[in-house]
């Protein structure tokens, strides 16, 4: 099937923009892209009357627009494991005053589809769409560690180790030892390793397959939540895992 042009780069254009960039000028654009600058303003202009890309007044610089929120919130409300995970994240926050969140592997890296805080959270820096290394969080490793072999190596094959913290894992071989650890305990935890002073721990969802579908995790702050409040958090989010499995497991559809 032939790929249509205009369509593609139009898509290229909407994934130069992220949570660190979030702005470019025409002539950044054009620069990445390697096209020339009116090859770029007609298609930024054709995604601006459409709202998929914004322009800044003040500085002119182009961003993405309002219609991917909408299109985005839209595809999260139709995942019926957001649904059903919604009021065992409500538990858990109200249980531990902690964040909850709910994500999903999507190419190599988790997502957040969906995050409670509780009353005694202090971490806000997690968003709903926000995309998180597999290698230095709980989830992520979670959302790796339970997939087959083969999805493994697919994965981590020119995967970029990205360094947050001094207690990052930087290489495949001391990975794959992490997973072989999720794998045996069922719980993965994050110590400080994508943010420092925040300790997270996530466990799989599994459906009737026997697939790894989403995570859920808490997160928490080291100076608020000492090890034995850790190892209480960990016992409630096990007990929440497999609840939410089982309702999978009895038949709830997956998108």
């Amino acid at each position: 099937m032939p790929i249509i042009q205009s369509v593609e780069r139009s898509l290229r254009i909407l994934d130069l923009f992220n949570e660190h960039t979030t702005e470019l000028k025409i002539t950044e654009i054009s620069d990445k892209m390697g096209l020339h600058k009116s090859t770029v303003h007609s298609l930024l202009k054709t995604l601006q009357e459409s709202r998929y890309i914004d322009q800044n007044p003040e500085n002119g610089k182009y961003k993405l627009g309002m219609k991917l929120v909408e299109r985005g919130n839209l595809v999260i409300s139709t995942m019926d494991i957001r649904n059903i995970a919604k009021k065992y994240l409500q538990t858990l926050s109200i249980k531990t005053g902690q964040t909850s969140h709910l994500g999903i592997l999507d190419g190599n890296a988790g997502v957040y589809i969906d995050k409670e805080e509780g009353e005694k959270a202090l971490i806000r820096y997690s968003r709903i769409g926000r995309r998180i290394p597999l290698h230095s969080t709980a989830i992520g490793k979670v959302l790796l560690s339970f997939q087959n072999s083969e999805k493994i190596a697919q994965l981590l094959d020119g995967y970029l180790y990205t360094q947050s913290t001094n207690k990052t894992i930087l290489n495949e071989e001391d990975f794959r030892i992490e997973l072989e650890r999720v794998r045996e305990n069922g719980i993965a935890i994050d110590n400080e390793e994508n943010e420092k002073g925040v300790r997270c721990i996530a466990v799989p969802i599994i459906n009737q397959k026997n697939q790894v579908i989403a995570a859920v995790s808490i997160s928490t702050l080291i100076s608020n939540v000492d090890d034995q409040k850790l190892d209480q958090y960990a016992v409630l989010l096990k007990q929440i895992g497999q609840e939410l499995s089982k309702q999978v497991e009895y038949g709830l559809p997956i998108n």
